[in-house]
C-alpha cells in the first residue's frame, strides 16, 4: 500500500492529510492558536470536588478546568504525588527516579476526597480533548510515546504489543529492553519496533527520558497551573505513528513547516528524511493533489458512493448515525439477497473510510439493508472487522442486530472533523421556509410609522423585492399611496433585484440608508 502525506499550512492553521493508493483517509486540522492536545502534561490545580460524581474539576491554566474522575488518577497516583513533591522541591533523584521508592497503588474503589483537596496542584496529562462545551478529560498516568517505544514511570515491566507474534522475536524484544530500561521506568514496546536492533530502541529510549527530565527540571520552577510538556504537532504525531515503507513521500508547502517535518524525520529515521518534499507550484496543494476533491465528495450529510449507493450521516454530540441506501446500484446479482450483501459489503468499505476521515468517535450506529442469510450477516461482520484493523483508534465491532443494526465503538479523543460543504440559507437560516410576505409588508408599515412618528422623517424611499414593490404600488388606491397619507410624508418604492424576497431598505432624503 501506497502512502503520502500532504501538509497545506494557511493563516488559520495546518491541514494533514492522508491518502493511501491516492485516496484521501484521514484528515487532520491544527490550529495556529491550538492550546490544548491529547499528551500534554500539565500542572493543575483542584479548582472543585464533586463528591457525587467522585471527580474533581482541576485548573490547567487554560479556558476550560480538566475534568477528573478518580479511577482516571491510575493506581500509582501516590508515586505520582510524592514525585511531584520531590521535583519541585528540587530533589535531583526525581530526574532519574533512582533510588525512588514507589508507593504502594491505590485501591480500585476509593473516594477522591480522601485523596485530592480543593487548592491542591495534581501533575496531570490530557487524554482527550476538549470537545463541545466539556473541557479536557485528565488522567494521572503519565506516559510519553516515541516511534518505538512508550515509557511510564513508576513500574519496572515491560510489555510487548499483541500485534508482535513471533515468540522468538517477543523473547528477544523483552530481554533486550530489560537490559536498557532505566530503574522505575515501565516499557511498552510498539508493533514497528519489530525487528529493530538494540541501538535504534535505545535512541528512541534515551529521547524519551530526556522528555521526562525536562519536564521535572520545570517543576523547580512552578508556582500554579500550566503546561510543561507539549505533544509533538499533528503531522509528526502521524509520521511518528505510521511511518515506514510504505510511506512513499511527504508533501510540505511551507518553509518552515518543511524543515520542522524533515528535521523530525531525520531524528527517529535518519533514512528516510529525503522523502519530505518542498511542494513550490502556484496551484494550491490540495487541489495540486486531489485532496480538495475528495474533501467536497466525502463530507456531507450523504455519501455517494460509484456504484450508485449512497448513505445518510447523522451526527449528535454521543452518537454518530450511518443509513446504507442502495440507491440506482447498477452491480445486478442473483437475486434479491445477493444483491443487498453486495451493497452492504460497499458501503462497509465506504463507511470505515468515512470514520477515519471524520474521527467519528463514541457510538456509530450503521443500519444496513437488511439480509436474511445468517452466512451473509456473518460475511458482513468480518469484513467490517478487517477492514477497521487499519484503524489506529481503540475501536469495538458487534454483529448485526435482528434489527439489521451493526454497533461500532470507536475511541474518541478530539471532536470529530467537519469541513462545510453547504452554505445555510440567509433568507430562511435552514428552516426551508421564510417569512409570508404578508409579513414583511407589516413590518416595512411597523418600521416605517416609528421612523415618521418618533424620528420625525418626511420623506423616504423603501427599497424592496420586485414582488413586493409590485404589491405596494400597483392599483388606484395603492398601500404606498395609503401610506403617505396616513403618516404625512412624502413616500417611494423602488423595486431592486439584489433583495430577498423578504428584505428591503429604508433610504432618507439625504440618500442615506437608514440603519434599523
Amino acid at each position: 500500500m501506497d502512502k503520502e502525506l500532504i501538509i497545506s499550512t494557511t493563516d488559520e492553521g495546518v491541514q494533514i492529510a492522508l491518502l493511501e493508493d491516492k485516496q484521501l483517509v484521514e484528515l487532520h486540522k491544527e490550529a495556529h492558536d491550538s492550546k490544548i492536545q491529547v499528551g500534554d502534561v500539565y500542572i493543575g490545580k483542584v479548582r472543585k470536588i464533586m463528591p457525587g460524581l467522585n471527580a474533581a474539576f482541576v485548573d490547567v491554566g487554560e479556558d476550560k478546568d480538566g475534568f477528573m474522575h478518580y479511577l482516571d488518577l491510575g493506581l500509582d497516583y501516590k508515586s505520582v504525588d510524592k514525585y511531584l513533591r520531590l521535583a519541585m522541591n528540587g530533589d535531583a533523584s526525581a530526574r532519574t527516579l533512582k533510588d525512588f521508592k514507589i508507593e504502594p497503588v491505590m485501591e480500585k474503589n476509593g473516594n477522591l476526597n480522601d485523596v485530592l483537596k480543593v487548592g491542591q496542584l495534581v501533575l496531570t496529562q490530557v487524554a482527550k480533548e476538549p470537545i463541545s462545551t466539556k473541557g479536557p478529560k485528565l488522567t494521572g498516568d503519565i506516559s510519553f510515546a516515541g516511534r518505538y517505544l512508550v515509557l511510564t514511570p513508576f513500574g519496572n515491566s515491560v510489555a510487548i504489543s499483541q500485534k508482535i507474534k513471533g515468540k522468538e522475536e517477543r523473547g528477544r524484544l523483552r530481554r533486550l529492553m530489560q537490559s536498557i530500561k532505566p530503574e522505575n521506568f515501565s516499557i511498552i514496546v510498539r508493533t514497528i519496533a519489530e525487528g529493530k536492533d538494540v541501538a535504534e530502541l535505545d535512541t528512541d529510549l534515551r529521547q524519551l527520558m530526556n522528555r521526562w527530565q525536562s519536564m521535572t527540571d520545570r517543576l523547580k520552577r512552578i508556582n500554579g497551573p500550566q503546561k510543561l510538556v507539549s505533544e509533538v504537532g499533528a503531522a509528526s504525531a502521524i509520521i511518528r505513528d505510521a511511518l515506514n515503507d510504505d510511506f512513499s513521500t511527504v508533501y510540505v508547502d511551507n518553509e518552515d513547516t518543511y524543515n520542522e517535518v524533515r528535521d523530525y524525520i531525520a531524528s527517529i529515521a535518519p533514512d528516510k528524511a529525503d522523502i519530505v518534499k518542498h511542494y513550490k507550484m502556484e496551484t494550491p496543494i490540495f487541489e495540486q493533489f486531489g485532496v480538495l476533491r475528495d474533501i467536497r465528495r466525502a463530507f456531507g450529510r450523504i455519501v455517494t458512493i460509484r456504484s450508485g449507493v449512497y448513505l445518510y450521516v447523522e451526527h449528535t454530540e454521543a452518537m454518530h448515525v450511518i443509513d446504507v441506501n442502495s440507491g440506482n446500484h447498477f452491480k445486478a446479482g442473483t437475486g434479491q439477497e445477493d444483491t443487498a450483501l453486495q451493497v452492504n459489503l460497499e458501503s462497509a468499505k465506504e463507511i470505515v473510510r468515512q470514520m477515519r476521515l471524520r474521527d467519528l468517535g463514541g457510538i456509530v450506529i450503521i443500519d444496513f439493508v437488511d439480509m436474511q442469510k445468517a452466512e451473509h450477516r456473518k460475511q458482513l461482520y468480518e469484513y467490517v472487522c478487517s477492514e477497521m484493523k487499519r484503524d489506529k483508534a481503540r475501536h469495538t465491532v458487534l454483529p448485526l442486530s435482528k434489527f439489521g443494526l451493526m454497533q461500532i465503538t470507536r475511541q474518541r479523543v478530539r471532536p470529530a472533523v467537519e469541513v462545510e460543504v453547504q452554505e445555510k440559507c440567509p433568507l430562511c437560516e435552514g428552516t426551508g421556509t421564510i417569512k409570508s410576505s404578508f409579513m414583511v409588508v407589516d413590518e416595512i408599515e411597523s418600521n416605517l410609522r416609528y421612523l415618521s412618528t418618533s424620528q420625525n422623517e418626511r420623506r423616504l424611499t423603501v427599497i424592496a423585492h420586485p414582488y413586493v414593490y409590485a404589491y405596494l404600488t400597483k392599483g388606484f388606491r395603492s398601500i404606498r399611496r395609503k401610506w403617505a397619507r396616513q403618516y404625512r410624508m412624502r413616500l417611494s418604492v423602488k423595486p431592486s433585484e439584489q433583495l430577498g424576497l423578504i428584505e428591503y431598505k429604508f433610504i432618507n432624503a439625504q440618500g442615506d440608508e437608514i440603519s434599523l
